[in-house]
């Protein structure tokens, strides 16, 4: 019997917008970013997501929400861990341009699990 890959969990802090556009393609991937967008950039801590969701989404887009997925772990190596601020405040930078492959290692489905109006 074989035995799943192991997963790294990520979290993604997304509007209303971007959240439409995962729930189009059917919870298990993330839409291609925009020209302004060069990197994918999940997180690496729960409570930095929600309050990215509920301090910033909310003030910019009217509602924020807190997205939770599994990444094939050996894949996620590939990218650097970036500290954006504080000892927790961490992201892990997916360029824009290899967004369709890291789609590809998702395991699961991308699932909410905070919701701030």
């Amino acid at each position: 019997m074989t035995r799943p890959r192991p997963t790294t969990t990520l979290w993604r802090p997304t509007g209303p917008w971007e959240l439409e556009l995962v729930r189009e393609l059917g919870w298990r991937a993330w839409p291609p970013r925009l020209p302004e967008q060069p990197i994918f950039y999940p997180v690496l801590n729960e409570d930095y997501a929600i309050r990215i969701a509920r301090d910033w989404n909310v003030r910019q887009d009217g509602a924020g929400f807190v997205t939770r997925f599994e990444v094939d772990a050996e894949f996620a190596r590939r990218y650097p861990v970036r500290q954006a601020g504080g000892e927790t405040i961490l992201e892990l930078w997916v360029p824009a341009e290899e967004l369709a492959e890291f789609n590809a290692h998702l395991v699961g489905r991308i699932e909410v699990v905070h919701e701030f109006r």
